[in-house]
């Protein structure tokens, strides 16, 4: 464990763990980590509290020698005397309304008797009218800790180590790609996995720096989770922050980009809420994220404890698991953890006390763990164990191919002209990341044979291919002694009008037109690397054909003095990628449509773009 480790030491290290507190005391948790064990857990937040400590002791002197007298505020507070009467003459009644299992129901209840209290201020206590809701929540919580500390029971009849009741739900919709709904008794989320090219990675961009994010978990608490009505608005703290825990808690467990070449995203809607909703979308979202064909290596689930201390002997305390909405508001904790079978991979602790015991913290954690294990042996493993080895036919499907990096100027072509080709020819989308010496070249389509062909063409592009390969080429050019076909945008070889059928032909006009669809197959590279192609090789050659005198030769009068046969067969495009090029200096790029018209060139080098400058995206 290394106590305030740089960033060089955290970004290689298992777990990230943030602490506050006294010199007593744990005040604030907050950690991300890849399936750290709780006994790991606590021995680093030991190990934190113990510098805690250090610093608490030095701002304690410099207190003492530099410090100023503290300002005193006595905030105005509900009379004791008007506690205890609305307490001695409710508190029953108080109880028997908030020990129900359902909270609609309970809400009703208390409603009910907290008008009637009202009515009982205004009419004997009219002057202190102004205390009426303080009073009645001071009443509502008293009930419902007195009854948690002494009974040992929750006002919905469980245990301190009773789950609600849990329900999980795959395949929701039949066109998204992943869907899930995940149940604890009234708290309920749904979660939609949509699976997106690497293009559609998040752009992050920093005052200096530029990177992309391939995993977006958004959480949605909309108001009719809690029986409101009003406009949905902008995300707000607590969006945000339930956000970024689940999606904390599930990066640890999601597959490289080599492994699974997707930008994923998730979206949790809470449909239901009665307490720790954040954990609730953990598991819904590792639930879709299986559906969905992401291969997780291992499902997640989360939980939060609770916590309940005695104001007058607080040695005297409770923990227990899977809080409720009237828990939480009335509690003293709300003590999240996440993580699969084997450790933990995110926590949150919010506090309403000042602090926690180390004792504390263990018993939590103790608890969150028998819980954890608990959903995923009832509820998670039942539906969905581990991800499917199909994705939805829905998703689009990502074929990867690695290309020498010097290649990637052929692939995108001037301009992107090259690329665009492709894409126009076959519909897929490609997209082109550089690290280091090669090229990661994705291409994605719903269409098997378009992600087919794309390929086919790409694997032209960049490596020459082997004589008795076939092509669906078009012819671009017409000579006198034969016709330049293009095999894929930008590569051409020559089909000499003796290869273009087993009979004589006079004039390459009667057998060709430019633009023609013609299946051709190399009959041979020569040594300066050109294609020749052959036409009638794929034709059944007809009985006793002989082969003319002049053929059988192998000779060709028709080539220039130069070595040229009637016109340039630049078909390796020597020019420009098309784009920024990057320097490679091991951090990935990717090239887009965007910036492909847009060229920097790099002093004595026509491949653009400044040593060092971040990549730009090419996408198309």
């Amino acid at each position: 464990v290394m106590v305030n480790p740089d960033l060089e030491n955290l970004n290689k290290s298992d777990l990230d763990l943030f602490l506050a507190g006294t010199e007593e005391k744990i005040c604030m948790i907050e950690a991300g980590a890849n399936e750290v064990s709780d006994e790991m857990m606590l021995e680093a937040i030991e190990q934190g509290h113990q510098v805690i400590g250090e610093v608490c002791r030095l701002i304690k002197r410099m207190r003492n020698e530099i410090g100023k007298e503290k300002f005193s505020y006595e905030s105005k507070k509900a009379p004791a005397d008007l506690l205890g009467l609305v307490s001695e003459r409710y508190f029953d009644r108080m109880k028997e309304a908030v020990l129900s299992a359902d909270k609609s129901v309970r809400d009703r209840a208390v409603s009910a008797l907290a008008a009637e209290i009202k009515l009982f201020i205004n009419e004997e206590h009219e002057e202190l009218a102004a205390f009426t809701s303080e009073v009645i929540d001071a009443l509502e919580k008293q009930v419902v800790r007195h009854y948690l500390l002494n009974e040992q029971r929750r006002v919905d009849g469980r245990s301190l180590e009773d789950i609600r009741e849990l329900k999980a739900e795959i395949d929701l919709f039949p066109r998204v790609h992943g869907s899930a709904l995940f149940s604890r008794g009234q708290t309920q989320v749904m979660t939609i996995c949509t699976l997106g090219t690497v293009d559609d990675a998040q752009r992050l961009d920093g005052v200096d720096t530029q990177d992309s994010k391939r995993y977006m978990h958004q959480y949605n608490f909309p108001a009719y989770s809690v029986g409101e009505a009003r406009p949905n608005r902008s995300p707000g703290r607590r969006e945000i922050g339930h956000g970024a825990l689940a999606e904390r808690a599930l990066i640890p467990v999601l597959p490289s980009l080599d492994e699974f070449p997707y930008t994923i995203r998730c979206v949790a809607e809470v449909t239901m809420s009665n307490g720790s909703t954040s954990q609730a979308s953990v598991c819904s979202s590792s639930l879709a994220l299986m559906a969905a064909g992401v291969p997780v290596k291992k499902p997640v689930a989360g939980i939060s404890s609770g916590l309940i201390i005695d104001p007058e002997d607080t040695d005297r305390y409770l923990v227990f698991m899977d809080i409720q909405g009237i828990e939480d508001f009335f509690g003293d904790m709300d003590f999240k953890v996440a993580g699969t079978r084997d450790g933990i991979t995110a926590v949150q602790v919010d506090i309403k006390v000042d602090g926690l015991t180390i004792d504390m913290i263990r018993d939590a954690f103790e608890l969150t763990r028998k819980g954890r294990l608990r959903i995923l042996d009832q509820a998670m493993d039942p539906v969905i164990a581990q991800a499917r080895t199909e994705l939805s036919p829905y998703a689009p499907k990502i074929d990867q191919i690695d290309i020498p990096s010097d290649k990637i100027r052929d692939v995108i072509g001037t301009g992107g002209k090259v690329i665009r080709k492709i894409v126009e020819l076959t519909g897929a989308q490609i997209d082109v990341e550089e690290e280091g010496s090669l090229g990661h070249v994705y291409i994605a389509s719903t269409d098997t044979e378009a992600r087919k062909k794309a390929m086919e063409i790409i694997r032209a592009i960049v490596f020459d291919p082997e004589p008795g390969t076939v092509f669906d080429g078009i012819v671009t050019r017409l000579m006198t002694f034969g016709a330049f076909v293009e095999i894929a945008p930008g590569k051409e070889g020559l089909v000499h009008i003796s290869k273009m059928s087993w009979q004589r032909v006079n004039k390459v006009e009667d057998v060709l037109s430019v633009g023609d669809h013609v299946k051709v197959v190399v009959s041979e590279i020569d040594d300066q690397g050109r294609l020749n192609l052959s036409m009638r090789d794929l034709m059944k050659k007809p009985e006793g054909y002989v082969e003319r005198e002049e053929t059988r030769s192998g000779g060709r009068s028709d080539r220039r003095p130069d070595g040229q046969r009637g016109g340039s067969r630049n078909y390796r495009n020597s020019g420009d990628r098309g784009g920024d090029r990057v320097s490679r200096d091991g951090s990935r790029g990717s090239y887009s449509r965007g910036n492909s018209e847009r060229r920097e060139k790099r002093d004595g080098e026509d491949s653009g773009g400044q040593k060092g400058e971040p990549r730009k995206g090419r996408h198309f």
